[in-house]
């Protein structure tokens, strides 16, 4: 293959294609869990988190709810993948070769936000949400009615395999994906760049600030019990109940059951079998959508 400045741009291009096919074609649950927010900055502090602006029978002047700053920041991080391709193998028409990973690099880029994401969900049971409580605990601080601050909990405690049933029906989701600048595609093919002349080839990568935090911890329950139908039965009915600062509320439906691949089975006959373990009928039959996943970290 002839080198020159166009060969190189078609090469790059063609690379880039198949990188954005395979990335537009990977399978995605970042965004049914996840609420994306773009990023202008370092980081970016979520002050309304916890308020919900439920509505009140109009009697004198409105009530004017404050969108408090409660401190919870989530900081971009900087994400990055590179291969070479040397100089020689372009001149050999090698490229036909290098596909495969260039698919491959797509593929992976879509799914790199999963990992963020559900690693994130996974470690919920030990990191703090905007309450300054762990985003899975039996300690989050509430006003009731009468308002005295009381503890609510959104955790089943138990030594088996973590579950997590979430309500993914909202604009406001569980968890926040945030972005700054979103994964690109890019490339080091000028011949007289220091780094191609001095080592004959030639880069290609993808780089992305991105980051995964918490959102709202009423839009989640966290189990470490068994999966089975009266676990499952009692985090829907906690969620339920779930109450806004004051008492009222919140109106929260589990939608989303999210378990590790071993979990998988359970899930399965839980959400689809027409009858319990006993032959009851069962109730749970097509209750909540299932995300299995292999990014909650086993």
């Amino acid at each position: 293959m002839l080198i020159n400045a166009q060969t190189l741009d078609l090469a790059f291009r063609g690379f880039k294609t198949v990188y954005s096919d395979a990335f537009d074609a990977a399978p995605s649950h970042k965004g049914e869990v996840a609420m994306t927010v773009a990023s202008s900055s370092r980081d970016e502090t979520y002050g309304w988190l916890g308020q919900f602006p439920q509505l009140r029978e109009w009697i004198g002047p409105r009530v004017i709810s404050n969108l408090a700053a409660h401190g919870f920041t989530i900081k971009n991080r900087k994400f990055e993948s590179t291969v070479s391709i040397s100089r020689d193998d372009f001149s050999d028409d090698k490229l036909g070769l290098f596909k495969p990973t260039f698919s491959e690099m797509g593929y992976l880029a879509r799914h790199h936000p999963e990992e963020l994401v559900f690693g994130l969900l996974a470690s919920g049971f030990t990191s703090p949400c905007f309450d300054g409580q762990n985003f899975f605990d039996a300690d989050h601080p509430q006003i009731d009615r009468e308002q005295n601050t009381i503890s609510v909990s959104n955790f089943q405690d138990g030594a088996e395999t973590p579950w997590f049933l979430l309500d993914t029906s909202r604009a406001v989701k569980p968890l926040i994906w945030q972005e700054r600048e979103n994964y690109e595609f890019t490339a080091m093919i000028n011949s007289a760049n220091p780094h191609v002349f001095i080592n004959d080839e030639y880069i290609f990568g993808v780089r992305a600030r991105v980051n995964a935090g918490f959102g709202l911890w009423q839009l989640g329950f966290g189990s470490k019990a068994t999966l089975n139908a009266a676990n499952y039965g009692a985090a829907r009915s906690a969620m339920m109940n779930f109450r806004a600062d004051g008492g009222r509320i919140l109106g929260i439906q589990p939608t989303t059951l999210v378990v590790p691949p071993s979990l998988e089975s359970d899930a399965l006959k839980l959400l689809n079998s027409e009858f319990g373990a006993g032959g009851e009928t069962n109730q749970w039959k097509g209750t909540a959508k299932l995300i299995v996943t292999p990014f909650l970290g086993e």
